[in-house]
């Protein structure tokens, strides 16, 4: 049955409707006989020449409304309401031609027959169809990946309908929160308890649960994947309401849990008239603008009708690609406003100063840095050149250039440092500080700076990474087992850097509110179990997914921190603070960098590590000067010392 029902199914789609055509022939013809039959209760009909001259007009007619109502166009394996109908109308017609040709060809048929006529045509025409369904969904679903859908509501439906056509899923059930749904039937799936979901696994083979909340809170996600991760399943979701309005996603996509979601931060809608005042009909400048906070900064100033945008960023590719984006971005958003991409560096004051004052620039958020923590060990002058001598000329140039607000993106790391990178990131900020308080020098000129802690999805980012490891099969790399960080998306820390600048009087110190740290080998556990695998350790040997520490990198802190003291003050905004702590005076800042100056350009490592030490930045290395160039030619002025020495062994043996 079933190979025969498969060879039909593989027919062309004009076999497939000549037998259609057919079977609906018999199906008229046997509701014909069957309602005379079955109202006379005789076979007698049989024999009346009239009764065939009846049924010879009638098939044909009823054959022909039925294609002009287009019941041949629907295909069979997703019949639906539309093809019901075009059954229910096309049988109305049929019996109306029935009633009008007994008449004209003076045929006596018993009045009630016509009725009984289109009850057997509706239950054969339409219950033919629903049965061809039914068996065509059986025979699928046995290559489909049995799912459960969490969330009865408009999501969930939709999702189920979609699912339900595509060669993929079959879904065995709905699991909703609302008991006044349970035990109901939506579209032929049962709406159950979260409680049954362990008979799902075991009966129906459930292997993923697909979340269609897209309007729930991420706090209330956050319940429910703790609650999912302890099942042997794999957990996805559809897109957030917001993307879905915004065209970013459709809301039948089935996507990875984001990682927002088991953070459980909900945001804080922002506040426009912040996000307009340093924006809107202002020329403003993103420096590092193809990088991730820099990227994500251009893109929330275009939704803010800036006149014009200038992107600054060393990088050829990242500028092309920022500039692309953001074009199709303004286009799509039907903004008017010029981009302008401009390639240069930092740490060449004349080159930003000239195109800041070329396009009349009044906003600088400044995200150029280098950030990586490992690689500024590693590359010790550079770093030192773009994050302190960036800041520094970028900061001076805004000066010379009239620029009225300039916005410095700070990290974690600068609080305390033990590294580098965090080191020069914490002198930026005391640069900024004491132009700030120099009246004379920064003229109109209100600088800030904002710090906050790590951002999902930023280049560094670990949440990539270890979805990379876990399709890979893992191990997942960990430098410790103990080790937090503060995470926040990159739109809201965008939209809070931007707010925070409008706020700012001169020399601010903000730090945006990161919620609670997370623990990172937690946060892969989750990402491993919401994967429906099982973390490989001592104890579970049979796990799927191994998680290994490979200590800590040069520079690496267990835990970063957002305030360097206790003296820190809320603003009218609840996820932005302001800290008051040390700075320098404007001749101390400039005799620092001219000592660092001539320590970076002789390649002095030693003393550009003494500058750092001596200054009021907290820094406290945990390892030795790690830069590679530093490193080699010391190894190589050893091997030197060593062929000296053995000469001179030499010769005094002699």
């Amino acid at each position: 049955m079933d190979s025969w029902f498969r060879v039909l199914l593989g027919a062309s789609r004009s076999h497939k409707r000549l037998v259609t055509l057919a079977l609906d022939s018999v199906f008229i013809i046997s509701a014909f006989w069957l309602a005379l039959i079955v109202r006379l209760d005789s076979v007698a009909p049989l024999a009346v020449i009239k009764n065939w001259f009846l049924l010879v007009i009638l098939l044909p007619v009823s054959l022909f409304i039925f294609v002009r109502l287009g019941l041949y166009r629907a295909v069979l394996r997703y019949v639906g309401a539309n093809a019901v109908g075009a059954v229910v109308l096309g049988t109305v017609i049929s019996t109306v031609v029935l009633v009008m040709a007994a008449f004209f060809t003076q045929t006596a048929i018993p009045r009630t027959m016509p009725v009984i006529y289109a009850w057997l045509m509706v239950l054969s025409l339409g219950g033919s169809r629903i049965l061809v369904r039914a068996l065509i969904w059986r025979l699928t679903a046995v290559t489909k990946t049995p799912v459960v859908i969490y969330g009865a509501g408009d999501a969930g439906r939709q999702l189920a309908t979609a699912l339900s056509t595509g060669p993929d899923y079959y879904v065995t059930a709905y699991l909703d929160d609302d008991q006044s749904k349970h035990n109901a039937i939506i579209q032929g799936i049962p709406v159950v308890a979260f409680d049954e979901i362990y008979n799902l696994i075991d009966k129906k083979r459930v292997k993923k649960v697909l979340l269609a909340l897209p309007s729930v809170p991420r706090s209330r996600r956050k319940e429910i994947l703790t609650k999912l991760e302890k099942l042997p399943l794999v957990v996805m979701t559809v897109p957030g309401m917001a993307d879905v309005i915004d065209g970013k996603a459709q809301l039948d996509e089935i996507k990875e849990v984001e990682i927002e979601d088991l953070l459980g931060r909900d945001p804080v809608s922002p506040r426009s008239e912040l996000l307009a005042a340093n924006i809107t009909n202002k020329v403003v400048m993103v420096t590092g603008a193809g990088g991730s906070i820099g990227s994500e900064l251009c893109r929330q100033i275009i939704k803010n009708s800036p006149q014009k945008l200038v992107l600054f960023e060393v990088s050829e590719f990242g500028l092309y690609s920022i500039e692309k984006e953001l074009s199709q971005l303004a286009y799509s958003k039907d903004v008017n406003v010029e981009i302008v991409p401009v390639m240069g560096s930092v740490q060449r004051i004349n080159r930003i100063e000239t195109c800041m004052k070329a396009f009349g620039v009044q906003t600088v958020y400044h995200a150029a840095a280098y950030k990586h923590v490992p690689l500024v060990e590693q590359n010790v002058v550079e770093g030192v050149r773009n994050n302190v001598f960036g800041t520094y000329h970028t900061a001076k140039a805004a000066i010379n250039a009239g620029v009225e607000t300039f916005v410095l993106i700070s990290t974690d790391k600068a609080v305390r440092p033990t590294n580098v990178m965090g080191a020069t990131k914490r002198m930026a900020e005391l640069v900024l500080q004491a132009l700030a308080d120099s009246k004379l020098t920064s003229k109109n000129t209100r600088f800030c700076m904002v710090r906050f802690g790590n951002v999902l999805g930023s280049s560094g980012s670990v949440v990539p990474l270890f979805r990379r490891q876990i399709k890979e099969g893992g191990p997942i790399t960990l430098t410790h087992n103990d080790i937090t960080r503060f995470f926040m998306t990159i739109p809201e820390a965008a939209q809070l850097v931007i707010q925070a600048g409008a706020m700012g009087k001169g020399g601010d110190v903000f730090v945006l509110d990161m919620g609670e740290s997370v623990k990172i080998k937690d946060l892969a556990t989750k990402m491993v179990h919401l994967s429906g695998l099982e973390v490989k350790s001592e104890s579970n040997p049979h796990g799927d997914i191994e998680i290994k520490c490979t200590g800590l990198r040069p520079g690496e802190k267990l835990y970063e921190e957002l305030l360097i003291g206790d003296n820190v003050e809320k603003t009218t905004h609840p996820r932005i603070m302001t800290a008051n702590e040390v700075k320098l005076s404007t001749a101390q800042v400039e005799v620092f960098m001219h000592e660092m100056d001539i320590a970076c350009h002789n390649f002095d490592h030693e003393r550009i590590r003494m500058l750092l030490l001596e200054a009021p930045t907290g820094f406290n290395p945990t390892d030795g000067i790690c830069d590679l160039v530093w490193s080699e030619k010391r190894l190589k002025q050893s091997e030197v010392d060593k062929e000296i020495k053995q000469k001179v062994v030499n010769l005094r043996n002699v």
